[in-house]
């Protein structure tokens, strides 16, 4: 399927939000998608994925989550500096903020004519977590989160004192968790406790563990695991066509642990 890709300029509580758009190129009107980044913006590995979203049939919007503090179309190097810029930016930006970016795509998704209004979300790594505070809008059907940072530890955000834990009671779109067990950044510790909060929650999620590092989706970089890559991408679309395209909204609990 053939690709369009533009991009929009959002307006939130915190100024322009630079979101970037993919949507298959034909007529008629699609599920949509937001797609949430790692700390580096928009990169060559996620617009890869959008373009993947896209070519499945999805209108897919990516924000630029930090348009608080740096001009529109800024992504970051995959290098020690992008890293630490990434990552100072991922505490000094509040949690409304994020919140307010959410906010803004799905009423962008909604409003478009080519959007069919049932919406989806993803994201990876700080944009795993995003997903999961996105999926708390009722609009969401289905999310995807892999390897999600800060959740264990509630430190997203100005002051590290995030309340995702506690408002998992608000998810009400079937999750997806994916995470590798290598990973330093979320112990099993963390995973048992987030895994905990959800049963705790009712939540419908599956959730699946890999022996796998940090950052295994990432088509750059020598963590890049292709075969558990294309296993997680297969299981995302799994879970958006059934829940967004062929219209099941079924709320019955499942929960699911598997380990690769």
């Amino acid at each position: 399927m053939l690709i369009q890709e533009d991009f929009v300029d959002l307006n939130t509580p915190q100024g322009v939000m630079r979101t970037f758009l993919f949507r298959p190129a034909a007529a008629g009107r699609f599920p949509g998608i937001v797609l949430f980044a790692e700390i580096y913006q928009m990169t060559g590995p996620i617009a890869r994925m959008a373009r993947l979203l896209a070519g499945h049939g999805y209108v897919v919007a990516m924000p630029e989550t930090y348009h608080d503090f740096e001009a529109p179309g800024s992504p970051f190097e995959y290098d020690q500096a992008g890293t630490d810029k990434g990552n100072r930016y991922k505490i000094e930006k509040t949690l409304a903020s994020y919140d307010d970016d959410a906010r803004a795509c799905i009423e962008h998704l909604m409003a478009r004519d080519d959007c069919n209004g049932r919406l989806g979300c993803v994201g990876i790594c700080l944009g795993g977590h995003l997903s999961i505070r996105c999926a708390m809008n009722p609009e969401i059907l289905a999310a995807v989160s892999f390897y999600a940072t800060d959740v264990h530890s509630r430190t997203l955000g100005k002051g590290k004192q995030d309340n995702t834990l506690d408002r998992f009671a608000e998810l009400k779109a079937e999750m997806l968790m994916v995470w590798g067990k290598q990973d330093p950044h979320i112990p099993a510790a963390g995973r048992q406790l987030i895994y905990q909060a959800l049963t705790d929650a009712a939540v419908n999620f599956t959730w699946h563990e890999f022996n796998a590092q940090h950052a295994f989706m990432r088509d750059e970089g020598h963590r890049y695991n292709p075969a558990l890559a294309e296993i997680c991408q297969a299981m995302m679309f799994e879970l958006f066509a059934r829940r967004l395209q062929l219209g099941l909204n079924t709320h019955t609990a499942s929960h699911q642990q598997q380990s690769c």
